[in-house]
């Protein structure tokens, strides 16, 4: 194909692309295949200037505004759109670029570094303080009014507050939705009968244009500034981009969390290897990258925009997607510790967030329904925390009508028994004990890192210890000997016997890891033992309120529930899982084998945080995160993961987010670390 052709069939691509993006909020390309698709059209036009065209989509902002319900609004200065850079070396060239036109003047004041919000643009224009009009990017000059569906978003403040703000500005920022108000919208709209929203950036861009705000108002929208426009050349309360958004902030608008001023480019890369690696998997809301602004606005100005599209000054970081489509090719059956049957994605192997992904978890088959999955769909895959993949739903309208819906599995597909249905856990059992399935996997609990923490033994491992007749159940580990595992020589001189790949100082160490693990403290055994509804946080609190395995497992019904954090099944579960012959001949041999049976802190019982919960956020000055959590459950107070009205208070560090967003919401006391220490010293 000639370059020319090339670039008809780009552009032609490109433009669908765009429309189906922001004007129809139903992408049929990932924004890592259109990043793709630009950039190669970019450099075709740069090698063949003669086949240039302004209608390009490399000299456009956005797409054409949509013929819609919705009024159109002209924007007071018009939105740009960011170049971008993949990498370092990219990265470096564009400050090459800079430092041609302005030298070291950037210097001075370095440069501000910024989520890049994956949601959608809007630019919300403030008249004497009071919310006037709020607008979609649309084609960068004219967007769509939307003031009133603006309005519905708790995010966006209906007055500014504070002062020194101009009679009239245009606040720039993205309307997105958190992963977990996606989760709940969808679910709701399956429970429904509706179809499923294909990611949350579209969601959002969909929301923002309904006719009716009442149904704007329904969604999980929320909102963060970045940015402003003014007419004319008033005077300004800031000198640099992170002035300005103190500045944001000041006025009551939401400014995104770990943003950071560099003084010079290597502490840019310093901060984008952070985001991307440590920072972005724990983030609430989806972002594609970082966004690198020169610090100083006058430097800004002096810049300028190329093309009426790009200012020089700023460049988006972008990032490995955290969020692909790929297709589920089938859905496996799992036998878990507790028997429980639970649905894994086969993905066709897409790369999300830098790592190749081949599954994906489900959790259960009641979630396949209410995602309506089905095996063939195109399906949007993101990674969750640091390494486990989800499924964040299918896209509906990429389907062909050969899909196949997911049945519920009526027996155990390791040992074949006929499968329970639990209604009120909304879960289907395995009831065989003795399960192969359920007993490899009752073991790879037990040695995990957050139960007895045996190091060496992975489920191939495991595997091979069942299989040489040394391990039945967790018990069995502690009678194993190192001759046992390293195979002899036999008269042929081939090895025989033990187990394979063991050798004498591998075998040394795996027995002494499983000695050592003797001295875990009840709160790791009890989370070992694969009690039904008992895992690392309520074991900590059995172990710590009863102190001994002795009373806990002497305990009634009653004495269980009465802990603050036990309910009537957790505690049904516990007590009859001790009066199980078969649970209690595990006790009695790791009692044997010397495994300990007591806690060797009880949480205080009048301790000054005595059943509150507490959130951290944020980075403390001189307490880690652990020393915190230890601190305050030494003194009878709960972590918990997330802000809400049975919060107590909230302790924040530097560059707490969205939780201490929450808080403030709310009315929560925010305490600081010198706040908690002085707290404690009561």
């Amino acid at each position: 194909m000639s370059a020319a052709d090339r670039v008809v069939a780009l552009r032609r691509q490109l433009e669908q692309a765009a429309h189906e993006y922001y004007v129809l909020d139903r992408p049929s390309l990932s924004d890592f295949e259109y990043d793709k698709l630009f950039r190669e059209l970019q450099a075709i036009e740069r090698d063949h200037p003669e086949l240039r065209d302004a209608d390009s989509p490399t000299a456009r902002v956005g797409a054409t505004v949509s013929e819609s319900h919705l009024a159109k609004h002209e924007h007071l200065v018009p939105m740009a759109s960011l170049d971008n850079a993949f990498d370092e070396t990219e990265l470096a060239e564009w400050e090459e670029r800079v430092r041609k036109l302005v030298g070291d003047a950037v210097d001075a004041d370095g440069y501000c570094c910024e989520l890049k919000i994956d949601g959608a643009a809007v630019s919300i224009t403030y008249r004497d303080g009071v919310l006037a009009t709020g607008a979609t990017r649309g084609n960068g000059s004219i967007g769509e009014d939307v003031t009133a569906n603006l309005r519905t978003i708790a995010d966006v403040p209906r007055h500014l507050d504070g002062k020194d703000w101009p009679a009239v500005i245009e606040i720039r920022g993205e309307v997105y939705m958190t992963f977990d108000g996606f989760e709940r919208m969808n679910a709701e709209r399956a429970r429904v009968g509706e179809p499923v929203f294909a990611n949350p950036r579209n969601s959002a861009a969909g929301a923002l244009r309904q006719k009716d705000p009442r149904e704007t108002a329904k969604k999980p929208l929320r909102f963060y500034g970045y940015a402003f426009a003014v007419p004319g050349n008033p005077a300004l309360p800031f000198r640099t981009q992170w002035e300005l958004l103190e500045t944001l902030a000041s006025w009551g608008i939401p400014v995104a969390p770990h943003r950071r001023a560099c003084a010079t480019l290597d502490a840019v890369h310093a901060w984008a290897r952070e985001l991307e690696s440590a920072l972005r998997p724990g983030l609430p809301f989806a972002i594609d990258g970082g966004v690198v602004k020169v610090n100083q606005l006058s430097l800004q100005s002096e810049l300028g925009v190329v093309g009426g599209r790009v200012p020089r000054w700023a460049i988006a970081r972008k990032f490995a997607p955290d969020i692909a489509e790929t297709t589920l090719l089938d859905i496996e059956v799992q036998v878990g510790r507790t028997g429980a049957l639970t649905p894994r994605a086969v993905l066709a192997p897409v790369e999300v967030g830098g790592a190749t992904i081949n599954y994906a978890t489900l959790h259960n088959f009641e979630l396949v329904a209410e995602k309506d999955l089905r095996i063939g769909d195109t399906v949007q895959v993101k990674r969750a925390g640091e390494v486990i993949p989800q499924i964040l739903g299918p896209v509906p309208e990429k389907r062909s009508g050969t899909e196949r819906v997911v049945a519920v599995p009526t027996h155990c597909p390791v040992c074949g028994s006929a499968a329970v249905r639990d209604e009120a856990e909304v879960a289907t059992y395995c009831p065989n004990l003795a399960c192969p399935g359920r007993r490899l996997e009752a073991l790879a609990h037990f040695t995990s890192r957050d139960a007895m923490d045996i190091r060496g033994l992975s489920h191939q491992r495991l595997e091979q210890l069942i299989a040489a007749g040394l391990v039945e159940d967790a018990a069995d580990l502690y009678g194993i000997r190192a001759e046992q595992l390293v195979p002899r020589k036999g008269a042929d001189g081939a090895p025989e016997g033990g187990v394979p790949g063991f050798q004498a100082k591998s075998a040394t160490a795996l027995v002494d890891a499983i000695t050592a693990s003797k001295q875990q403290p009840l709160t790791r055994l009890l989370n070992a033992l694969g009690i039904r509804h008992v895992g690392a946080e309520s074991a900590k609190l059995l172990a710590r309120s009863f102190g001994t395995m002795d009373a806990l497992s002497s305990a009634s019904v009653a004495e269980l529930e009465a802990l603050h954090g036990v309910g009537a099944t957790m505690a049904q579960a516990v007590h009859d899982w001790f009066r199980q012959p078969a649970a209690r001949t595990v006790l009695d041999k790791l009692r044997a084998a010397g495994v300990r049976m007591d806690e060797p802190r009880a949480q205080a019982a009048d301790g000054v945080f005595k059943g509150m919960k507490i959130v951290l956020t944020g980075t403390l000055p001189t307490l880690s995160r652990a020393q915190a959590t230890e601190l305050i459950e030494n003194a009878g107070g709960k972590i918990t993961s997330s802000v809400s009205k049975a919060t107590d208070f909230v302790v924040a560090g530097d560059e707490a987010g969205s939780k201490l967003d929450k808080a403030k919401e709310l009315g929560i006391d925010v305490l600081s670390e010198a706040d908690l220490l002085a707290r404690l010293a009561t």
